[in-house]
This record gives structure tokens, sequence and C-alpha cells, in this order.
């Protein structure tokens, strides 16, 4: 790479948010690392991206000793310069909470919070030499709760809260930290089946004619992310209406999430 180039890591580049957001800013002229759990998505994404300007590395993001191997392995590509993490990998498991799985409790758990903390810790040593920022992907789960997502909401409002507590942790370091914060976006994790249910996450919103956004535009957001001033950033208008409705009128939003997304 360039000395003067800059450069992303991008945690769960296999599909969906990580690999539009991959795309773009390679297509910006940065520098992208791209890491996943799923070997062959982690290959279609690199395919898509010029040779030469990416590199790519397998991790579990539960794991904190494959997160120091996969910082180790792009530091020495980068010189040791790491101007964003885009910490974005996540899974959604769903259903009732008494009815869901120990093992896909721990899943959502240690991937979508724990996993966040691990990129978080083991990423500052190189963004802080890039004087970078941190993107944790929340969602507009982190803004209220959602029957049949209880689990899935308690990981998003913890990244949200991390976030805003490690956005002025690392502030002496002249690091900041930020979320992107996407309404219901065009990925796999909208195919998910909750319990013994016959319909996924897709069928209950184009039931309910809730809108679903473009892997294309929370991509663009998190280049505002990466560049703006301010902590979060939500994607969407659906998503911007759902911060407004749950911090002036929690009760109506409340009565509303019910009509649509509890089975009758």
């Amino acid at each position: 790479m360039a000395t003067t180039q800059k450069t992303i890591f991008v945690t769960g580049a296999g599909s969906g948010i990580g690999r539009a957001t991959a795309q773009l800013f390679a297509e910006r002229g940065w520098f992208v690392g791209l890491s996943d759990i799923n070997q062959q998505g982690l290959e279609e994404t690199a395919a898509l991206l010029p040779e030469g300007q990416r590199i790519s590395v397998m991790l579990d993001t539960r794991d904190r000793a494959a997160w120091a191997r996969a910082i180790e392995t792009f530091g020495q590509v980068t010189n040791r310069r790491m101007d964003v993490l885009f910490n974005n990998a996540g899974v959604g498991k769903g259903g009732w909470l008494e009815e869901m799985e120990e093992n896909d409790i721990d899943l959502v758990l240690d991937v979508n919070l724990k996993g966040v903390i691990n990129g978080c810790i083991a990423a500052l040593p190189l963004v802080k030499e890039a004087q970078g920022r941190i993107i944790n992907v929340a969602s507009v789960a982190g803004v209220f709760g959602a029957p049949k997502l209880a689990v899935y909401c308690a990981t998003k409002f913890g990244v949200r809260g991390l976030t805003e507590a490690l956005d002025v942790e690392y502030s002496r370091f002249g690091v900041r930290v930020v979320s992107l914060m996407p309404w219901f976006v065009e990925t796999a994790i909208l195919d998910n089946r909750s319990g013994d249910s016959n319909r996924n996450l897709r069928d209950q919103l184009t039931e309910n004619k809730t809108p679903i956004y473009p892997v294309s535009m929370a991509a663009e957001r998190a280049w505002d992310a990466a560049h703006g001033k301010d902590v979060h950033y939500m994607v969407g208008k659906a998503a911007e209406r759902a911060r407004f409705a749950a911090r002036f009128f929690p009760n109506s939003m409340r009565n509303q999430i019910k009509k649509t997304l509890v089975d009758d």
C-alpha cells in the first residue's frame, strides 16, 4: 500500500454491511483489511476489491488471540496504520426469551457485544498511532426494545453505551469512537426464523409494510461516520424517526412495536 493511503479494517466483511462498506472505501482509494469467520464469504468479498488494495484474514471476533493475530498481520502490511476499525461482525438470533436455545443466547452475546469490546481493545494501538476512529455497528435495536429480540436488543444497547463511554475514554488518545445505527437493512439476518415459526423477519416486515433499506445506504453512512463529528449515525429516515419517537414518545413507540412485531 502507499505510505499516505488511508486504511480501514472491517469485521464481518464476508457479506452485508461489511462487504458493502469494504467496497465503498476501496472505491474511494482506501486500503482495506477484510476479516470474517466465513471463508467463502471472505473470498467472495476479496474478489470484488482491487488486488493490492486489500488483505484478508480469518477472524472469529470472540477469540482475543485471533484478534491479536489479525491486527498484527494488518499492521505489518500497513506500516502500523489503521485509520478506521469498522467493528461490524454480528449475528441475529431471536425468539421469545424463554424459548431461545442457550447456545443461541450465548452466541449473540459473545459476538455482538464481547466481540465488539475485543475489537476496541485489540485495535487501539494502531488506531491511536493514526489518530483515527472506531466505528461500532449497533442498531436501532439499541434505541428501543423489541419483542422476540430481547437478547439482540441487549447487545445493541450495550454497543451504544460502550461507544458513548469509549468516545470519552479514548479522547485522551486522540481517538474517536462512534456508532452506526441501521434500521432494517437488506442483509441475511432478515431471513432468520425465530423459534418454530415458519415466518422470518423479512416476511413480518413486508407484511407490515416496514421499510427495508439497501446495504449501500449503510455503507454511505459508514463513510459519514468515518469523517463526521457526531457520535451516532442513523441509517434511514425510519431510524431517525424511531430515535425521535423513543426519546419523546416512548409509550406510543412501545405500543406501535407490539402491533407490528408480535405474532397474534
